[in-house]
């Protein structure tokens, strides 16, 4: 797939023909941040996508925070069905980052009005949640539902670092949105971690000594 090309309904076109009525695309964000949750988003589209809300459902990586809110808002405004899921940052710590990405999955799924028939997952798989499913790697760049569900994802963790900023002054939260950057990592060291920040993390390990 070209850079600069949109996600496709072709995944989802196929798994209605086999008979699969409600699909849902997942998604998480904050993976590799060192503080705050991890978020993930669920997002079940009409059977048959059509509208301008569509020309801006992109991976959320490529959209501007202004072109992502817009995003939000216009599917928020269309037959878009959509739900959040969180693991905290000791969550993360007790079960590492994979199992607590997919905890945040399976409660963005559970959270749905609906309970999907098939997911479509970005590069992971959820072996504990008793649905069909399918992950594509690469999936917020190729397949619109999970494009919408990494928007989803996206604005709302941004939104919790802001709060978390107001929160947690000193580090710059609202800037980097708890990653790795050398503002982070100033703040760090200036200030030592704070209870939202992600201990079994190696530069917070080794920027405060903390032996887990």
């Amino acid at each position: 797939m070209p850079v600069d090309a949109a996600p496709t309904y072709e995944e989802e076109a196929a798994l209605l023909e086999q008979g699969y009525g409600i699909v849902a695309g997942v998604d998480e964000a904050g993976r590799g941040s060192l503080a705050g949750p991890v978020v993930a988003g669920a997002a079940i589209l009409p059977v048959h996508p059509s509208g301008e809300w569509l020309l801006g459902v992109r991976d959320s990586k490529r959209l501007t925070p202004r072109q992502r809110e817009l995003s939000l808002q216009r599917m928020q405004d269309a037959p878009v069905l959509m739900a959040t899921g969180v693991a905290s940052p000791g969550e993360i710590d007790a079960l590492g980052i994979i199992e607590a990405t997919r905890t945040a999955m399976a409660r963005a799924i559970d959270a749905l009005p609906i309970r999907p028939q098939f997911l479509l997952l970005d590069a992971i798989f959820l072996p504990d949640v008793d649905i069909p499913q399918r992950s594509i790697i690469k999936g917020d760049a190729k397949c619109l539902s999970i494009a919408a569900a990494s928007i989803v994802a996206k604005v709302t963790r941004d939104s919790l670092m802001r709060d978390l900023d107001v929160e947690y002054p000193g580090y710059g939260f609202a800037q980097h949105k708890g990653y790795g950057t050398r503002q982070h990592l100033k703040g760090l060291e200036n200030i030592g971690p704070c209870e939202v920040h992600r201990f079994t993390f190696a530069p917070v390990r080794r920027l405060t000594g903390t032996l887990l």
